[in-house]
């Protein structure tokens, strides 16, 4: 139904603190990592000080998160998504998982 496809890409609207990567084996806890979600496909990635603005798009059946920015286009595979925790895999940044962040 479309009313579910709604609701989930109104829950990723929000900022996302990124609290463990794990990438073949390696385990990071990285500081100061988020994705910011915004309506209208928006997105800034922010590592540290350096903030860099994207656009994202979630597929009707909520599985595969698409990332763009500048170039760059990384498509997540959606691997758990609830109001407050998701995770998402792809090749080039293995498992990511965050949480969702009051502003």
């Amino acid at each position: 139904s479309f009313t579910g496809n709604a609701q989930t890409s109104r829950e990723l609207i929000g900022k996302w603190k990124l609290i463990k990567q794990t990438q073949n084996g390696t385990i990071k806890t990285p500081e100061n990592t988020f994705q910011v979600f915004m309506d209208g496909g928006d997105f800034i990635g922010i590592n540290g000080d350096d903030a860099r603005k994207g656009k994202w798009t979630l597929s009707t059946d909520n599985k595969e998160l698409t990332i763009k920015m500048s170039i760059i286009t990384v498509i997540f595979k959606v691997d758990l998504f609830k109001a407050k925790k998701r995770i998402i895999s792809s090749e080039k940044t293995g498992t990511l998982e965050y949480e969702k962040v009051e502003n």
